[in-house]
């Protein structure tokens, strides 16, 4: 019974991620702020909601502690840069306390992949962990210093919004070469899509700063 509940919540999973790894690219490809990006952005948005509970679930059913902390730190990029939107002007807001509590999970959730790199016995798989683990802490310490001190630039929820989609489009795609990937190495399959896509997000980033810096709309530092 627990075996095919497992499998069962397994398969919506997999279904989840699936979803999230189609439509991410027709969200990226629609007009940024028309009907079609918000649409496909919000069926991302509840996919990768839906891989993290169903991730959660299999870790309650015995899985392992390492793929439930990588689905928060999915998750929690994914709903930082969907909160984002509703905090446009967050000078004009104070911090809600569900966005401390989150940066603090999220802060917690990579010390303890940190913790499963440390002590990890495979030398090979040790230090995979630990990247993810202090990725993960990055975005959390930062948005608790956003969230008492923001920043000044107009278009600073922009990028926030775009980098965390598009991390944790880089979690999913990480999920799927981990799995199906076994041609490449331990550590390619594991690590080639952050490599790529952070120069990807690196190379996005300064496009969008310089078009806003044309616009004379400021800049995010």
């Amino acid at each position: 019974m627990r075996l095919n509940l497992f499998h069962f919540i397994l398969a919506i999973h997999i279904v989840a991620g699936t979803v999230a790894l189609i439509i991410a690219p027709l969200a990226m490809a629609s007009v940024k702020g028309g009907q079609w990006h918000r649409r496909w952005g919000k069926i991302y948005f509840w996919a990768m909601a839906g891989v993290a509970l169903t991730a959660a679930l299999m870790c309650w059913l015995g899985s392992g502690l390492f793929l439930f902390l990588i689905a928060i730190f999915s998750f929690y990029l994914a709903l930082t840069g969907y909160r984002v939107l509703g905090r446009k002007k967050p000078e004009e807001d104070k911090p809600h306390l569900f966005d401390v509590c989150i940066a603090l999970a999220m802060i917690l959730a990579g010390g303890g992949l940190i913790f499963l790199g440390v002590r990890e016995a495979d030398a090979q798989q040790r230090w995979v962990p630990i990247i993810f683990g202090v990725l993960g802490m990055f975005p959390g310490m930062l948005d608790l210093v956003r969230l008492f001190k923001p920043p000044r630039a107009k278009q600073a929820w922009m990028f926030v919004h775009m980098t965390r989609f598009l991390g944790a489009y880089l979690a999913t795609v990480t999920a799927f070469s981990v799995v199906n990937f076994h041609f490449l190495l331990f550590y390619w399959r594991w690590l080639w899509p952050t490599a790529f896509g952070t120069f990807g997000i690196a190379i996005w980033r300064t496009y969008y700063a310089r078009k806003f810096k044309r616009q004379n709309h400021g800049i995010v530092q």
